[in-house]
């Protein structure tokens, strides 16, 4: 066949299964898979059966519980298919089946996969269920097809995300499961990620002496202590807004305060006050300079009579940056994209972070592209109505397998 001929029957098998993947991707946002708490292998197993339903061989790798406990979960299995069209390179294509609870504000059942007006509402409709069946189904299209690909193309399909990664694609990278040469990982149809921010999670905890309300003086006030502290991370936090990215879609780090805990009673001077903080890190940033940083504006701040301060690493990621390879896949997409949505797709950066980092850690080329509308609250990621456009769902499909033929293609 010429390369239209096949190009047309790519397209065609992807049409074919349509119907099938809207089906497939309705069935996971019904099933959750909340993180927290993080009970999430049994959605793993109803995922695994569902890809064996379509043909796949799928290897099923549980993560030990004290590894899932650790990363403050309940269990985790990470599901890996690997298809070898022949001898050549292997590409990862990697989503999270994991999800951020619902909350409140919906319009519809955050787990009713209610399509309407050509969009499909649902938690992980966006972020990342809807990759799971963009990945599976531009394989079985490339399969049914019968592609001339030289090379194998794997799915990781792991459940962590919302935790940080390292039990699902860093695992699976650090035990050896899998070694890819390439990986492109879950995002949206209309721009390809090629940096993000890293993140740095801590949990600080200001301790002091408790005492009678009526007697404040014989102790020492952690929350007084602590409101310093806030002070002094709030006052950092403009200073941060001076530090600008060359990233597009990148301007500069962030600092939130997410979490605060504390006290006694109303009669009682705190004796504790526990917060979370989050701290995005730009690619030019380092992440370990970052964090002495915030270490030094804490414990200056918090250095009163009576008082102490304990600083525990909650999370502690890298930014995402080009590494060599990397263009590769970008070019691929974008010829592809050139086919499928008829322009030339941009390649920026995202505030966020990913998975996607892992993969660049352990030196494989990686970029973040699959299902999506143009912008993270478009689709309402991580908020009340998460949606995806049931046709870009088609149009991510089609253009990843059409990038993984640029790729393989013999």
């Amino acid at each position: 066949m010429t390369d239209a001929h096949f190009t047309t029957a790519l397209f065609q098998a992807v049409d074919h299964n349509f119907d099938n993947e809207i089906a497939f991707l309705a069935d996971l946002v019904r099933r959750p898979s909340d993180n927290p708490p993080g009970y999430c292998a049994e959605h793993a197993e109803l995922t695994a059966q569902a890809l064996e339903a379509l043909g796949f061989d799928v290897e099923r790798h549980r993560v030990p519980t004290p590894v899932v406990e650790r990363a403050g979960m309940i269990s985790a299995t990470n599901l890996v298919v690997r298809h070898r069209f022949g001898a050549g390179p292997v590409i990862a294509l990697n989503a999270h089946g994991d999800v951020v609870p619902p909350g409140e504000g919906w319009s519809a059942d955050p787990y009713g996969a209610e399509i309407r007006d050509g969009w499909m509402y649902g938690r992980g409709a966006a972020v990342s269920k809807s990759d799971f069946a963009t990945y599976a189904f531009a394989l079985k299209a490339l399969i049914d097809a019968r592609a001339p690909l030289a090379g194998t193309v794997e799915l990781h399909l792991t459940y962590d995300e919302e935790s940080g990664g390292l039990i699902g694609p860093g695992w699976l990278l650090k035990e050896g499961i899998v070694k890819p040469d390439y990986a492109i990982c879950a995002g949206f149809s209309y721009a390809i990620t090629t940096a993000h921010n890293g993140a740095i999670h801590l949990e600080v905890t200001v301790r002091g002496k408790s005492a009678h309300a009526a007697r404040p003086d014989t102790g020492h006030d952690a929350l007084e202590a602590a409101v310093r502290v806030l002070n002094a991370l709030y006052a950092h936090r403009e200073d941060l807004r001076q530090i600008r990215s060359a990233t597009t879609g990148i301007e500069h780090p962030t600092l939130v305060v997410g979490l605060i805990e504390g006290g006694i009673n109303t009669n009682v001077v705190p004796d504790k006050v526990t917060f979370r903080l989050d701290r995005r890190v730009v690619p030019e940033e380092s992440a370990q300079d970052v964090l002495a940083q915030l270490r030094a504006v804490i414990e200056t701040a918090a250095a009163l009579p009576g008082i102490s301060v304990e600083i525990r690493e909650v999370l502690v990621t890298s930014p995402l940056r080009p590494i060599d390879g990397a263009q590769r896949l970008t070019s691929a997409l974008q010829a592809a994209a050139e086919v499928t949505l008829g322009a030339r797709i941009p390649e920026e950066g995202v505030p966020l972070y990913t998975d996607a980092r892992l993969y660049c850690e352990a030196g494989v080329p990686t970029v973040i592209y699959g299902a999506g509308p143009r912008t993270l609250l478009e689709a309402n990621g991580h908020r009340a109505d998460e949606r995806v456009k049931v046709e870009d769902v088609r149009l991510a499909t089609r253009t990843v397998a059409l990038a993984l033929t640029n790729l393989l293609g013999v």
